[in-house]
């Protein structure tokens, strides 16, 4: 990781601008290493002030605040006023937030130009591929614009960050004043991003609910290119089809009945510094193969490819691997027409606390993202690496939760695996659930929308998502998982109290979670061995629900 960081960090500096910019930092607070901070967080270190770009914590800022890193640099505090309002509201390192951001934009609500105060800007005038630093004034489209992300101010794709016209500059740029009278209109024609959902969260205190995370004006059937993907059913089912025989057998992707709305494919390999590859079953023919994902999409289903399963691995070290990984994963999208990526890396895969896979990993998803502004991206950590955080806050003990923070605006979909890892402890009892419990799917689930504290509250919190960003993570059967099996007849009880708050067992959630996503399971190839005693219960049950 120190190599990964260092080579960042040298690169963000070469981009910083020889002209300074000072902010006042009245109202930020000192960064403190064991506080936890939210993204949009403004604090103060070593006269300097600092906004958080995603959730941070023990990173500090002089030292993370590089191209793609998790600060950004606001300028000296030398108690001029910044030129654009700024939150003073500090981070609270015991109560999580109750508003979370947009789940495909960085920023959620584009400013009204009547509240940005007019005049004749200096600025010169932005040009795309230029290498921005952040905190550096453009101009464009009669309006001045500070950069705040570098890596995505210098883009070469206007069309996506141009400030104020492109479809994503939210994520590179804040809007600092108008130019002129032609401001006015420039910021009401700004359309928002197909991947922009409702700016704020629910609370979880709330039943409001809250926006699907892929706009149903996503483009699906037959006009989709590779990358593009479907709105997804209020309710959803996902499902693993694997590439090999282990036990259940091998079926074309044609045979996979229609309930299943997203269908990922298990799994690529690691082809070596940090390339992937994926290779199909010998059994499969391959164009048949691209022929049935084609098909599969044309019927508006998500079809997404998976890194890593109980044996997979990547190699995501150094910036080279990083390269290599994000143009392999580009290739094999683009060949076989997949609509996102799913992460899925377990025990072998290294996945610990202060890991270069995991800063890598954002970055290259963030890189995909960028590429494939409707690309569908999913996770199924094991349940130690996320609400295990609870517990722990080290080694593997909620070691997902940085990536699901700062990917958080990227993530379509996070299903926990609650298999094969026993019990569950949660804020809410004393002792752990039982796996396959109501009880235990139930917690599982308001941890990840509520958020809860790490390390039993000694080491911050966690945010929480929103509803639709959640989905349970089960076996199809007894023989699908060593341990863990749920009943379709408890799946679809836990299932009714998390969105209507009926049919719960001892543990229920603060309100009804209405746009609830759904359910995942491992796996299609188990399901249609064991005469679809999976699909057919729980995905009718989801298309039954309002």
């Amino acid at each position: 990781m120190k190599r990964s960081v260092i080579a960042l960090a040298a690169l963000g500096a070469s981009f910083l601008s020889t002209s300074a910019f000072a902010v006042s930092c009245a109202g930020f607070p000192v960064w403190n290493s064991p506080a936890a901070y939210g993204g949009g967080t403004q604090v103060q270190e070593a006269g300097k002030g600092y906004k958080a770009n995603w959730w941070s914590q023990g990173h500090s800022p002089a030292s993370y605040s590089g191209q793609w890193q998790e600060w950004t640099l606001l300028g000296a505090c030398d108690g001029a006023v910044s030129s654009s309002p700024r939150s003073s509201v500090a981070p609270s390192s015991s109560a999580p937030s109750s508003v979370a951001p947009s789940s495909k934009s960085s920023s959620s609500i584009a400013p009204s130009s009547s509240s940005i105060s007019g005049g004749n800007c200096s600025s010169p005038q932005y040009a795309a591929g230029t290498a921005y630093a952040a905190g550096q004034l453009v101009q464009n489209a009669g309006s001045e614009y500070r950069c705040t992300i570098a890596g995505w101010c210098g883009s070469t794709a206007g069309w996506a960050y141009a400030p104020g016209t492109g479809a994503h500059w939210q994520q590179a740029w804040e809007l600092v004043k108008s130019c002129g009278a032609a401001s006015s209109s420039v910021l009401s024609s700004v359309a928002p991003s197909s991947k922009s959902s409702s700016s704020v969260a629910p609370s979880s205190t709330s039943s409001a609910s809250s926006t699907s995370s892929r706009s149903s004006s996503s483009v699906s059937g037959n006009n989709r290119v590779p990358g593009d993907a479907a709105a997804l059913p209020k309710h959803a089912l996902v499902g693993y089809w694997h590439n090999f025989d282990n036990g259940s057998g091998v079926i074309r992707l044609a045979d996979v009945d229609a309930s299943w709305d997203v269908i990922v494919i298990a799994f690529v390999d690691d082809a070596g510094n940090g390339s992937v590859d994926f290779r199909l079953d010998p059994a499969l023919n391959k164009a048949q193969f691209i022929a049935d994902v084609a098909a599969k999409r044309a019927q508006g289903k998500n079809i997404v490819l998976s890194y890593g399963g109980e044996k997979g691995t990547v190699t995501l070290n150094n910036s080279t691997n990083l390269a290599n990984f994000v143009n392999s994963t580009a290739a094999i999208i683009n060949e076989y027409g997949f609509d996102g990526v799913d992460i899925d890396l377990e025990s072998g895969a290294g996945v610990m606390h202060g890991a270069p896979v995991i800063s890598n990993m954002v970055s290259a998803i963030k890189q995909l993202n960028a590429m494939y502004p409707d690309l569908y991206v999913s996770m199924a950590p094991e349940h130690p690496y996320v609400q295990g955080g609870y517990v722990a806050y080290t080694g593997i003990w909620g070691a997902y939760l940085p990536m699901i923070d700062q990917l958080r605006n990227e993530l379509d979909l996070l299903h926990v695996q609650l298999y094969n890892n026993g019990g569950l402890a949660t804020p809410y009892a004393a002792q752990a659930y039982q796996a396959g419990t109501v009880d235990m799917m139930v917690a599982s689930a308001r941890m990840l929308i509520e958020g809860f504290p790490l390390a039993n509250g000694t080491a911050g919190n966690f945010k929480g998502l929103r509803p639709d960003q959640v989905a349970l993570g089960l076996p199809s059967g007894p023989r699908a998982a060593g341990s863990g099996q749920a009943t379709t007849a408890d799946i679809n009880k836990a299932v009714d109290c998390l969105v209507k708050r009926t049919n719960c067992g001892s543990n229920t959630p603060l309100a009804a979670y209405a746009d609830f996503r759904g359910v995942m399971t491992w796996s299609i190839n188990w399901d249609v061995k064991d005469g679809r005693i999976f699909s057919v219960p729980v995905g009718n049950h989801l298309k039954a629900l309002p």
